[in-house]
């Protein structure tokens, strides 16, 4: 028989926020700056990046605090299907990863699928749209988005043989704050020098169409997949992206504004400041969706309404279960509030 006071109890811990320790991965285009600016403590050189939130099998979040410390969270949203929410996105999986990426050097040249090519050729998997916000850059850096002409299969197949494509691409330059929508099947790149917050679908599947001739510690050319890249690639002209018109909403202690939305998730900025404010910021999930909330800058408290409380610092990640207890948050940070 269950106790009914131990039921409660769990009931009430599935409605708290917890913590998460991200995987870490050593990609040889990657930097210091996750450990050194966010305090990763990883044992990686180079941290290339750090998946904040996950449960694709190359890398699973662990949780990091509360009841539940120490599991991974893809053993607790299997367990506890309900924090996910009743939006059919879900589908009783994380339908999201979230990253912070260094890129020291270039990345390769690279495409990714759509849902339909993946399900079809990569044993059921999700293709793989995603969202780039720029949380700092160096004043030359750039990345490619897209092509800056058309260019049929044969010409960019040889120009790769060749080591030419760099004529094709579109380079834009970037600055702190710009954010781009990178749809599956846009060629693309992070350049060096970009510090980048990445919200995607739940997908690990990279088809790299040119690396610099680049070799490894070991002198090995990474493994590129120029066939499928040309079979998923979208080879007419593309648009010079411009930065989407972004509106800031104001009440007492936050601001928030809509970066991005699209069928596979929501994105939000929030700027919380209640150092003059006397009533603390409320936050809650509604049961329709998780929230994902990344503290990119400043620090502060998260007070729940069993009086539990949970410090986060400038890198951490917390996952807000569907349906959760009201939070009150009092600090002076700037998150990236994600929803499933």
């Amino acid at each position: 028989m269950i106790n009914k006071s131990s039921h409660l109890k769990m009931n009430r811990n599935l409605k708290k926020p917890f913590l998460l320790k991200p995987a870490g991965k050593n990609y040889l285009w990657g930097g210091n700056r996750l450990n050194d600016d966010f305090s990763k403590g990883i044992d990686l050189s180079p941290l290339a990046e750090t998946w904040e939130c996950s449960t694709h099998p190359d890398g699973s979040s662990i949780i990091a605090s509360g009841e539940m410390e120490g599991k991974t969270l893809s053993q607790v949203l299997r367990d506890y299907p309900q924090l996910l929410g009743t939006h059919p996105r879900t589908k009783g999986e994380l339908p999201i990863l979230i990253k912070l990426i260094d890129a020291r050097s270039d990345l390769s040249v690279q495409v990714h699928p759509d849902d339909d090519y993946a399900r079809k050729y990569e044993n059921g998997q999700l293709g793989k749209t995603e969202m780039w916000y720029v949380l700092d850059a160096s004043h030359d850096a750039q990345l490619v988005y897209g092509l800056q002409r058309d260019v049929d299969r044969e010409v960019l197949r040889r120009s790769i043989e060749k080591g030419t494509i760099e004529k094709y691409l579109q380079k834009v330059p970037i600055k702190k704050d710009d954010l781009f929508y990178i749809e599956a099947g846009t060629i693309h790149a992070i350049g060096a020098g970009a510090l980048i917050a990445e919200i995607q679908e739940s997908s690990n599947l990279t088809y790299r169409l040119y690396d610099y001739n680049r070799t490894d510690k070991n002198g090995n050319k990474r493994e590129l997949h120029v066939e499928k890249a040309l079979e998923v690639a979208k080879l007419k002209k593309c648009e010079q992206p411009r930065q989407p018109l972004r509106v800031l909403r104001y009440q007492k202690g936050c601001a928030r504004e809509l970066l991005c939305r699209c069928k596979y998730f929501e994105v939000y900025r929030m700027l919380v400041n209640t150092e003059r404010c006397r009533e603390l910021v409320c936050y809650r999930a509604d049961s329709s969706s998780f929230r994902v909330l990344l503290c990119v800058r400043g620090c502060g408290t998260i007070i729940m309404k069993t009086g539990d409380m949970l410090n986060f610092f400038k890198g951490d990640c917390l996952f807000v279960p569907a349906d959760s207890m009201e939070l009150r948050i009092h600090g002076k940070a700037q998150f990236l509030d994600v929803r499933g």
